[in-house]
């Protein structure tokens, strides 16, 4: 059911403004904008489709609408997203999930099946973008959410604005702007848009978050402060970032055996500098992403060993082993099969 409009309108942003919004995009070939019919991706296909009216020099745009196969009328939804991409000139698409989903971890789930929908159609067409209608307040949401489960500085940094993705740039110009102001963009167009119930629905961890938000809010701890909070953390990572990469170009080494660190020149780093190059070492030679507790306890155990004791440790598919002289990263063996 279309939802109820707001009684605030502004008027559409002027064509400078526009410009600004969609500074990613300009030296973009072809771009798929990513809407559900949801407020937020309606208003970007509006804002997305002005801008490139008003300049012809722009990238091609594609619409695309991911069906997760998990409500009857979300098909339906999806075809009143094509026509009305079609009003605009934009051809469009409904993508089904690479895989079904099941009741196991649904969310997360569905998010890594968008992307990889998203992704295929992308790479079909040709588009060198990928363009998501993320707001202040999802990232004000991913804040939360992130601290709740224990996240380190780089994970409370929040949504970036560009990001690579599987070759494609995963593009979200619209993440200073508040969901309200994209509801009011709808209005201001006369386009109806759909809620999806699952955004509000208690089962899931970020819907409670949701409900929490006017709380926060009234104690000050508003989405502007948490998209502040995350602008500020990215930098710091960012900061961080190039350190590590100062310290790796002094202090990795490939052997043999696999990558190699000295050890003594390693554990005087910073701690946060010595335990951010050892994930990118793991991560290079094991099996992908590193939780960040898990490298913490490795770190902690290089850091307590006497100063020539050796031994190893596995994390995340690789095998660190401590020398007298260095720490030695390489690919974990198999585990053997035990024999019943």
């Amino acid at each position: 059911m279309p939802a109820a409009r707001p009684a605030s309108i502004p008027v559409f942003p002027d064509e400078r403004a526009l410009a600004a919004i969609f500074a990613s995009l300009h030296d973009r070939r072809r771009v798929l904008l990513a809407v559900s019919g949801g407020p937020d991706s309606t208003a970007l296909m509006l804002l997305a489709r002005k801008w490139c009216a008003a300049r012809p020099d722009g990238p091609a745009l594609a619409v695309a609408t991911v069906d997760h196969g998990l409500r009857p009328e979300a098909r339906e939804e999806a075809e009143a997203v094509g026509r009305l991409a079609r009003q605009l000139g934009l051809s469009h698409a409904v993508l089904d999930l690479p895989t079904r989903l099941t009741s196991s971890g649904l969310q997360e789930a569905a998010r890594n099946g968008r992307y990889e929908a998203l992704l295929a159609h992308a790479r079909a067409i040709d588009a060198d973008g990928i363009v998501t209608a993320h707001t202040r307040d999802d990232q004000a949401e991913t804040v939360l959410f992130r601290l709740m489960r224990g996240s380190g500085l780089s994970g409370l940094a929040g949504i970036p604005a560009t990001r690579e993705l599987g070759g494609v740039a995963l593009l979200r110009p619209l993440l200073g702007w508040a969901k309200d102001d994209l509801l009011a963009i709808c209005a201001t167009a006369g386009v109806d848009f759909v809620v999806d119930p699952s955004n509000a629905d208690p089962r899931f961890a970020r819907a409670r978050l949701r409900a929490l938000m006017p709380t926060l809010a009234r104690e000050g701890l508003d989405a502007n402060r948490l998209s502040r909070l995350a602008s500020r953390l990215a930098r710091a990572d960012a900061a961080l970032e190039s350190a590590v990469d100062a310290a790796a170009a002094d202090l990795w080494s490939v052997d043999g055996e696999g990558i190699a660190l000295g050890r003594g020149a390693l554990l005087a780093l910073p701690p946060e500098i010595g335990l951010r190059l050892m994930g990118r070492v793991v991560q290079e030679v094991g099996d992908g992403p590193v939780e960040l507790a898990k490298l913490e306890a490795v770190h902690d155990w290089l850091v307590a060993l006497p100063a020539t004791g050796t031994g190893a440790r596995t994390l995340a598919g690789a095998l660190i082993r401590a020398r007298r002289a260095h720490i030695v990263v390489r690919r974990a063996p198999p585990r053997r099969m035990v024999k019943s």
